[in-house]
Formats: structure tokens, C-alpha cells, sequence
């Protein structure tokens, strides 16, 4: 069954002061639109709820989450929000528009990255991830579809995160193939937390750096990083990948060993390995 969409084409009014310009994609509740922007006097991105869902409470939820998370967020790796309407016909979030590809487009097109794309990148994640355990947040969907490549590179889509304390008692909230275990499976692997986030990071940088999926679903053995990747960096993913949530690095861990790698000095050594809770 086809999705319902608005069909906003060129020069087709969104709002009174929103016009598009083309669609950029959508999920299963909204579609997005690169919009030109009366009151900012520039391009933005829309995301509006589809058609048949802006009497839908459960969509109508999801977006007044997003926005919260979006005002709670405030990080140079984090999209920004710039204003929104809840109500009316046409419930929108209105964001600020990234220049550049995103990472599942880059890897798709010219396969892994370099370790002067990757390395950055993941010192620059590490960052924002940093950020959201210190609010006490999580995102719940990191992986490679939702970061556009750029100086710095951005962390999009927070239609799913949350404070931790909320996300505990949720099951199989994310994208399967970068999902960690207690995502996947509470029950057997704990409930989900900051944590989390490190596996999708970790998962991110291990399509980046092999140009392919480490997983399908995270209970799974996992594909093997090619020999070609510096084994400091294999550690650190492999790290990021560990079943047990209590074994992974913190996102600080992850920056300040990948930094010295960055400057072409060896990893640091964090108590012996890389130093986790």
C-alpha cells in the first residue's frame, strides 16, 4: 500500500511562508521537503506529518517529541531546529538545511572512506554523543543514513530520542542492522541507555571504514573489518560493538583514542586496552 504524501512540487506552497523546492524523502509518519524560507530568507528543510496521520496521536507524539529533543539539544554536531507548528493542517518541524552528501551515500557511491574522512568523523560523533549522555539523552538511531558528511559532519533525525529513563521498557526502537542487543532484546541484554549510542557509532564506523553492514540484526556474528584498516582503529569499533552495553568506551574514550590516530600518532592506551566503565 502506497504512503499518502502532500505531492508538494516546485514553487508549491507548504506554508504561507514555506515554499517547496523538491522532496528529500520520508518515513513511514513524515515526509521531508527542502523548502526555500520567507522567514529566514533561505533554504530549510520541512519535515510535515503525511496526510492521513495529522489527526493521528501517535504521529502527532513523535513530532512534539522530536521538537522537544531538538530545543533540549544545542551542538554544533546536532541538526538544529528553527521553529515549528503542532497544530493546524499541516503539523511541521522547520530545520536548518546541511550542505553535503549523506554517509550512506558517500560509502554506496565510492565504497569505504578514507582515514582522513573516518577518522574525523568519529572524533566529531563521539562528540555529539558526549553531549547527549551529559543531558542525559539518547538518540536510539545512529548509523550512516542519518549523519551528513560536512566540516563538521551532522548527527540528524531525532524523531526517536529521548531522555534515557524513557527509553527504558522499549523494544526494537531504532533500525535493525545498527540497533544494539538491549535495543534488540531488553530482556536478555539490559535495558538501552548511552550506550547505545556508542554501538551505533560503532556500527556507523564500521560501514565507513569497510564499505559494508557489520550486521543485519545485532545477535548475529558479525562480518570482519578487512586487514587493510589500522588495527587501533579496529580495536576501537570492535570495542564500540561489544555485546555487553557495560563493556563498550564512553564517547569521550572513543574521541581521545581516536585523536592521537588522527594526528599520526599511535592510539592512546586507555588502562591497558580501551578503558571502558
Amino acid at each position: 500500500m502506497a504512503e499518502a504524501t502532500w505531492g508538494f512540487a516546485e514553487g508549491d506552497p507548504i506554508t504561507a511562508e514555506l515554499t517547496a523546492v523538491r522532496r528529500l524523502g520520508g518515513g513511514s509518519a513524515y515526509e521531508a521537503y527542502l523548502a526555500f524560507d520567507d522567514t529566514t530568507y533561505g533554504p530549510v528543510v520541512v519535515k510535515v506529518v503525511r496526510p492521513d496521520q495529522v489527526d493521528d496521536a501517535r504521529a502527532l507524539r513523535g513530532l512534539a517529541r522530536e521538537v522537544d529533543a531538538l530545543a533540549t539539544v544545542n551542538h554544533p554536531v546536532v541538526v538544529r531546529g528553527l521553529r515549528h507548528e503542532l497544530a493546524g493542517p499541516r503539523p511541521h518541524v522547520v530545520l536548518e538545511q546541511i550542505d553535503g552528501p549523506r554517509l550512506s551515500s558517500l560509502v554506496r557511491r565510492y565504497g569505504p572512506l578514507q582515514e582522513l574522512q573516518y577518522l574525523p568523523l568519529a572524533v566529531e560523533l563521539a562528540s555529539a554523543l558526549h553531549y547527549l549522555a551529559h543531558l542525559g539523552w539518547v538518540h536510539l538511531d545512529v548509523k550512516p543514513s542519518n549523519i551528513i558528511m560536512g566540516a563538521p559532519a551532522r548527527l540528524i533525525d531525532l524523531s526517536i530520542a529521548r531522555p534515557a529513563a524513557d527509553a527504558v521498557g522499549s523494544r526494537r526502537l531504532g533500525t535493525d542492522a545498527y540497533m544494539s542487543p538491549e535495543q534488540w532484546d531488553p530482556d536478555a541484554y539490559g535495558e538501552p541507555s548511552p550506550a547505545s549510542d556508542v554501538w551505533g557509532l560503532g556500527a556507523t564506523l564500521f560501514e565507513a571504514v569497510a564499505g559494508h553492514r557489520a550486521y543485519r540484526v545485532p545477535t548475529e556474528e558479525p562480518a570482519r573489518l578487512p586487514d587493510r584498516v589500522p588495527s587501533d582503529v579496529a580495536k576501537i569499533v570492535d570495542a564500540c560493538l561489544s555485546p555487553r552495553s557495560g563493556d563498550r568506551p564512553l564517547p569521550r574514550e572513543v574521541a581521545e583514542a581516536l585523536e592521537p590516530v588522527l594526528d599520526g600518532q599511535p592510539a592512546v592506551r586507555l588502562g591497558g586496552g580501551l578503558r571502558t566503565r
